[in-house]
């Protein structure tokens, strides 16, 4: 079978698609990958066909803008960053089908890849990371950290697409969609559902199915894919590991580049409270250019090597880093700024393996007293424990992988 996998955003949106598509490729399919251009060494490092869909120029571009983290001004930056990049996916999809039929993979705002499906016939599987992205009356997400009774958290929602997304999504789309002789859409967060179908990479536990979810939905489990998790760690990083205590982890997140206040934080708590760190970051200019002893910076690491050894992990509640800490029994201390950090934020609390901060009113004091509740409570230790052995199989993508097998397989049959 062959399979087009494309998706936007920071590793975190693209890293378990790429897992995926990894995964699938194992299993004897054709696979080619798209995204924007910052990741083609990484696909390309997995042996995977690479299209881009954006170069290094339009990441940094819309990384740098501090729109990005805003919880109000996050989804209008956003779409605004993907108006050049939807016509290259859906020109991709139309190239590739010229040469026989394929499987399109994409993300919920992979729109070029729903056009493709409606103007080409080109099947389409959504892929869903995170429950905030799924529509629901009954469980609403928690958005904006306001966690009030299911009807405001449903009002919340609501109002969410009617005045935030559908305003700016639908009048896009639906001059694309005229061109093509194809009805309008409305309520966005119902329409970015594929009809083809929808795969969820979370698991039950975290996200119960409700009844008001598309009826071709399958859940699966977390992908938990991490770049580099086949190496070992850089020598640097092993020798600071072996020196001492294990340390606290900190990142506001890989694709955020307006850490600065978050990690001078971050050194500041771990000083008062006399606690090794690693601090996590693509952006050297935010890390503070003098570090203490027993503090230290890394570009990058394999969170899965990395946290089992780490005391807790303080970041910004994306759904991989908080998956990521889930399994390695560690607790959490979440800092939300925008998307479905929120949601996320306010599940791990309510399992009772973290607390929360919102970046919004981060500062030391609050860093340095957040982190010594953590780490001197032995419920949240015995919580934590608890749902990592929930995620010892690590078969998310294995799962996936057959659950995109039966939707290709289902097509074909009916073709």
């Amino acid at each position: 079978m062959r399979f087009l996998c494309s998706t936007f955003g920071s590793s975190g949106d693209v890293f378990p698609m790429l897992g995926l598509a990894i995964e699938l490729r194992n299993r004897g399919h054709d696979v080619t990958f798209a995204t924007n251009g910052h990741y083609e060494k990484v696909v390309r490092d997995n042996a995977l066909p690479f299209e881009s869909m954006g170069d290094e120029e339009e990441f940094i571009k819309c990384v740098s803008n501090p729109d990005l983290w805003n919880p109000k001004r996050a989804f209008p930056h956003l779409f605004d960053s993907l108006k050049t990049v939807l016509p290259r996916q859906f020109e991709i999809h139309k190239r590739l089908v010229s040469d026989g039929p394929i499987i399109s993979i994409t993300n919920c705002l992979g729109m070029g890849a729903l056009m493709a499906q409606d103007v080409l016939n080109v099947p389409v599987v959504t892929l869903h990371l995170q429950p905030a992205v799924v529509w629901s009356d009954i469980a609403p997400p928690s958005l904006l950290g306001i966690n009030g009774p299911r009807w405001f958290r449903r009002l919340l929602q609501w109002a969410g697409e009617r005045f935030a997304i559908d305003p700016i999504v639908c009048p896009y789309m639906n001059r694309w969609r005229r061109e093509h002789n194809l009805d309008p859409i409305r309520n966005t967060m119902r329409w970015w559902n594929s009809k083809f179908a929808v795969l969820c990479m979370f698991p039950e536990w975290y996200a119960r199915p409700q009844s008001d979810w598309p009826s071709n939905l399958i859940q699966t489990d977390f992908p938990l894919w991490n770049r580099r998790s086949d190496q070992r760690l850089d020598r640097e990083v092993e020798s600071f590991l072996a020196s001492g205590e294990a340390p606290v982890v900190f990142t506001p997140g890989s694709g955020n580049a307006h850490g600065g206040k978050f990690f001078q934080s971050a050194v500041e708590a771990c000083v008062a409270l006399n606690r090794r760190a690693i601090l996590l970051s693509e952006f050297d200019e935010h890390i503070p250019k003098s570090l203490p002893k027993g503090i230290m910076h890394c570009s990058y690491v394999p969170l899965d090597q990395l946290l089992p050894r780490s005391a807790a992990f303080v970041h910004h509640g994306g759904i991989g880093s908080t998956s990521q800490a889930i399994l390695a029994g560690i607790p959490q201390l979440l800092t939300p700024l925008a998307h479905d950090q929120f949601d996320n934020a306010h599940r791990a609390k309510v399992f009772g393996i973290s607390d929360t901060i919102t970046m919004a009113t981060l500062n030391s004091r609050k860093l340095e007293n957040g982190l010594s509740k953590l780490l001197t409570n032995p419920s949240i230790f015995a919580r934590c424990k608890d749902y990592s052995e929930r995620l010892q199989h690590r078969d998310g993508l294995t799962r996936s992988a057959i659950a995109v097998e039966s939707f290709a397989r289902r097509t074909t049959d009916q073709r």
